[in-house]
């Protein structure tokens, strides 16, 4: 038998949130096996906590979509520190706990106490910006928007973290419900780019740095994912890049994304960016996760 735990992330909220199943132990598996169990638990995604051998690391962590293995997500890291404090696992002493993931070292902050921390920050890898796609049009139609759904003046740019998105800011919440994936369409247009799938937002405050956002990535086993951590560091970053949010004059920006109300998991994303010399210097993303159930998996 092999154990695992249930949470729910991003949310402090029990059926809210985004699903994860992380299994602590999994040094026993092969990379068939995990991707098996993946498909088995149906969700957008599944954690498994192996040793690490790198010095800078505390654990390894593997990360799975229904359809393939992901170099780093945002609610599997999260939802995995959560499950580790719980499990005591986390180093005595210090409440940071850095994870091995296929982009490298990811440092985890947990704030609360040791065994059942409140909040969870993970910083963000180096972000990379991509291409610019001048088609508005058929780039509105992949979420099965119009040119005249989108802000006016903003280019549409891919940027990532790991796996990267499509961005597509619009006027307002209510176009952003309206979207719709056209699967075929993301997969001709985007997969053959690395894309991972598109994320359709709007900003609700530049003030206070309110965004209101969905996920799509059908290429990747997930038709909409109810919290992105991966994508919302790129999208501070793509926020602030494009004036679409006010940054105050200390340098230190807080953001809140709110996702997957439309699918009923709203998840809160927290955001705190430091900037130096006008530019992003570090992003973390944030959030809270709420224990669902323990289980066992039987292998044989």
């Amino acid at each position: 038998m092999l154990r695992f735990t249930q949470v729910d992330v991003f949310t402090d909220h029990l059926f809210e949130g985004n699903q994860l199943a992380v299994f602590p132990d999994a040094q026993v598996l092969t990379a068939q096996q995990m991707q098996q169990i993946t498909r088995e638990m149906n969700l957008s995604e599944t954690a498994f906590v192996m040793p690490t051998e790198r010095a800078d690391c505390d654990a390894r962590v593997r990360i799975f979509t229904p359809a393939n293995e992901m170099l780093f997500a945002g609610h599997p890291t999260i939802g995995t520190a959560f499950v580790l404090a719980r499990l005591g696992r986390v180093p005595k002493g210090t409440q940071r706990i850095v994870f091995e993931e296929g982009v490298g070292p990811v440092p985890v902050l947990l704030e609360g106490p040791p065994d059942a921390p409140v909040r969870a920050w993970l910083t963000t890898p180096p972000i990379v910006f991509g291409s610019t796609f001048d088609d508005r049009a058929a780039c509105a139609a992949l979420a099965s928007l119009t040119p005249q759904d989108l802000v006016e003046g903003v280019p549409l740019e891919a940027a990532g973290a790991g796996p990267r998105f499509l961005y597509l800011p619009v006027r307002d919440r209510a176009a952003v419900d309206r979207a719709e994936p056209d699967v075929a369409a993301i997969d001709r247009h985007l997969s053959a780019q690395g894309l991972i799938g598109i994320f359709v937002f709007a900003v609700e405050s530049a003030e206070d740095g309110a965004l209101y956002s969905r996920m799509f990535a059908p290429g990747a086993g997930i038709f909409e994912d109810p919290a992105t951590g991966s994508a919302t560091g790129p999208l501070a970053a793509y926020a602030i890049r494009h004036g679409l949010v006010r940054v105050p004059h200390d340098g230190s920006l807080r953001m809140v994304s709110e996702q997957g109300t439309k699918m009923g998991r709203r998840s809160l994303l927290h955001v705190r960016v430091e900037m130096r010399s006008g530019e992003p210097q570090s992003i973390e993303v944030g959030g809270s996760c709420v224990h669902v159930f323990d289980g066992e998996l039987a292998l044989t």
